[in-house]
Order: structure tokens, then C-alpha cells, then sequence
């Protein structure tokens, strides 16, 4: 059975330079009430792996307007110009991945893998300081497997055990996250006692999650706000 916790002291396992999960895509299924706990510690010299460092104000790009991100792994920065003035002045250093590549070394992090063949990248400067590996005549890859310390994920609904559900487009990059880290800490909207989930509509399976934090939800129209 997963603890359930307050968003504040569930972040408290996150120390001074630690590598840190999130998912989610820009705004969309990001863990938004742990990040602000986050932002309220004020950990530092955090490595962020995650698709996109969102906008100034939203998601992760939190963290990035207070100072806490020492390294970005993921596969775009073009939304913040926060997280580019970053890099560019040499404050965060940033290792830039292929989407496809990127979700896929999770899961090969998540699976216990030693890593995947792909093509992608091949010929590029994605190729740079990694092994090259010809199967068939045709030159592949190898891209190792991602994993962080700890993990922070949104799920829609999730119950005392820790089994989550996820809602529409927040579905992304959450369930590789979870697999992919020592530690997990999971927000949800409801958490309801174990049993009343529909096992056919749960993604991630409670093995995987240590920690849950319930997050008050009201929807406004389109508008979802997170409390």
C-alpha cells in the first residue's frame, strides 16, 4: 500500500542535486502541486528529465524560473525562453533526445533493459560519443536505458494501494515515468479504496508507486485548476 501524503512532505525525499522525472507534455498531465512543493523547498542543482521545459510560470518551467535546474534531459526547450537564456549562458546544460528515442529509454530504464538498437539519429549529431552497431549491413544505435532517482507523475483517479488511472492526454510520458525511477510520487485528483478502480482502465500497476498526494481538482469549462 502506497503512503499517502501531503505534497510537502512527500518532495522532502528530494535532496540537493537529484535526478527528477516528470511527466506530462508542456502544461497537459504535468504533477503540477508537486512541482510547486517543489519550488516551495527550493531544492537545488536538480537534474529535470522530461519531454519539454513547458513555459515560464507552468509545470517545470517553475523551476527553472527559480534556479533549481543544473541539467535538462529531454527532447525540446523551444517553448521557454526562460530555460534557452539558461542554456545558452551556461547555467543549465541540456542533453537534447529524440522523442521517440526519449520515450523509449525509459522504458527500457522502467523494463531493466541494457538498452535498444534504433536508426534514428544515424549520420547526425545524435550519433555523437555513442556506439554505433551494424545488424544486417544496416548501422543502428545504442541508446541506453533512463532512469532517475525520483519520480514525480499525475494520475486522474488512484486508489489506497497505489494502482493509477489516467485522463485523456495526461496520459503522457506518466506511465514511462513511473516505471523509470527509484523513488515514485504520484498526484490524483480521487484516491478511492482498493478494489473500486476498474482494472481494465488501470495504466500504471501499484509495484510501482511508493508515495500518493491527493490534489483538489475543479474544472471550469475547459479549464482545469489544480489545488
Amino acid at each position: 500500500m502506497a503512503q499517502i501524503l501531503s505534497a510537502e512532505d512527500a518532495v522532502r525525499v528530494i535532496k540537493d542535486g537529484a535526478s527528477i522525472a516528470v511527466g506530462g507534455f508542456g502544461g497537459g498531465g504535468a504533477p503540477h502541486k508537486l512541482i510547486d512543493a517543489l519550488v516551495k523547498q527550493g531544492t537545488k542543482n536538480l537534474t529535470i528529465i522530461t519531454n519539454d521545459t513547458a513555459i515560464p510560470g507552468v509545470g517545470v518551467g517553475k523551476l527553472f524560473d527559480n534556479g533549481q535546474v543544473a541539467r535538462f534531459i529531454g527532447t525540446f526547450l523551444g517553448t521557454n525562453p526562460v530555460s534557452i537564456n539558461q542554456v545558452v549562458e551556461g547555467i543549465v546544460k541540456e542533453t537534447l533526445i529524440p522523442q521517440g528515442t526519449f520515450a523509449e529509454r525509459l522504458r527500457a530504464g522502467g523494463a531493466g533493459l541494457g538498452g535498444f538498437l534504433t536508426p534514428v539519429g544515424v549520420g547526425t549529431v545524435v550519433e555523437e560519443g555513442k556506439q554505433k552497431i551494424e545488424v544486417e549491413g544496416k548501422p543502428y544505435l545504442l541508446e541506453l536505458p533512463l532512469r532517475a532517482d525520483v519520480a514525480l507523475v499525475k494520475a486522474h483517479r488512484a486508489d489506497t494501494l497505489g494502482n493509477l488511472v489516467y485522463r485523456g492526454t495526461a496520459r503522457n510520458f506518466n506511465p514511462a515515468m513511473a516505471t523509470a525511477a527509484d523513488h515514485v510520487i504520484a498526484e490524483a485528483g480521487e484516491i478511492v479504496a482498493a478494489g473500486e478502480l476498474d482494472p481494465n482502465a488501470v495504466v500504471t500497476p501499484f509495484v510501482y508507486i511508493d508515495v500518493l498526494v491527493k490534489v483538489s481538482v475543479t474544472r471550469c469549462g475547459r479549464i482545469t485548476i489544480v489545488q
